[in-house]
């Protein structure tokens, strides 16, 4: 199939990246007996015709978080798998298009420490709750690797009315890292290119902590399609931002 939006890129065996023409990205982790297809992108184009181009296995859908752009292309397939705190919040965003969409495909309960056993390759559901409350990550214990959708992404968003507090998602960091800290390397983000160092968690929880003792009097404003809010840096790239309402640090 010949895709004019998506670019896939091979990033070891078993596992691919496919960037939905920079607005967001999924990726698809194969073992031997079923694939797993993590996020479904904008819906632009026909995702499952897309990944038969990389497996023919059975396929397991699953969502890190309930956004228009991660749960659009759910219309080409039979299910999926949502944590049911962002069931209500993806109802939200399909009732947003317009005309003659396609009908959503039934979402399943996500549960945390849920497993799923795709054959040589067994992966396991962690919570990241903050930027939305139902938000997870899979974690691949044999490749070191959290692909943390939204979660934890190096420009995250935490100023939607859907978003917790920064308090939440600084202690979602501290409970990853107790919990989990030993187990991956690396992350695999919802807008990724490449993979990000496990040690952004690091300097993600420095900069909760930065906002919740009041370091940030000297951030800039943040436009958004949503108006005007704040963000906060917390490392030494521009782009690696906190946004964030003033009404969300407590």
């Amino acid at each position: 199939m010949e895709s004019k939006r998506m670019r896939i890129r091979k990033l070891e065996e078993g596992l691919w990246l496919l960037d939905d023409a920079g607005d967001s990205t999924c990726y698809v982790l194969a073992g031997t007996e079923r694939a797993m297809v993590i996020d479904t992108v904008n819906g632009e184009e026909n995702l499952l015709d897309i990944v038969r181009t990389l497996t023919d296995l059975p396929l397991v859908v699953v969502n890190t978080h309930g956004h228009c752009d991660h749960i659009y292309g759910n219309v080409f397939f039979d299910e999926a798998w949502l944590h049911p705190a962002d069931h209500d919040l993806a109802a939200a965003h399909f009732a947003m298009r317009e005309g003659d969409a396609p009908v959503p495909c039934p979402l399943r309960p996500l549960s945390i420490g849920q497993r799923f056993d795709l054959g040589g390759e067994e992966v396991e559901i962690v919570g990241l709750p903050g930027h939305t409350p139902g938000s997870i990550g899979v974690l691949d214990r044999r490749r070191r690797l959290l692909f943390s959708g939204d979660g934890l992404n190096p420009h995250i968003w935490m100023q939607l009315e859907e978003s917790l507090p920064v308090e939440d998602l600084r202690d979602t960091i501290v409970a990853l890292k107790a919990a989990q800290g030993g187990a991956f390397d690396r992350l695999l983000t919802g807008h990724a290119r490449d993979y990000t160092p496990a040690a952004l968690l690091d300097d993600m929880l420095r900069g909760c902590e930065e906002l919740l003792r009041g370091e940030g009097a000297s951030d800039a404003p943040y436009h958004w399609f949503g108006g005007v809010c704040r963000q906060h840096r917390y490392d030494d790239c521009p782009d690696h931002v906190i946004v964030y309402r003033e009404e969300h640090l407590r």
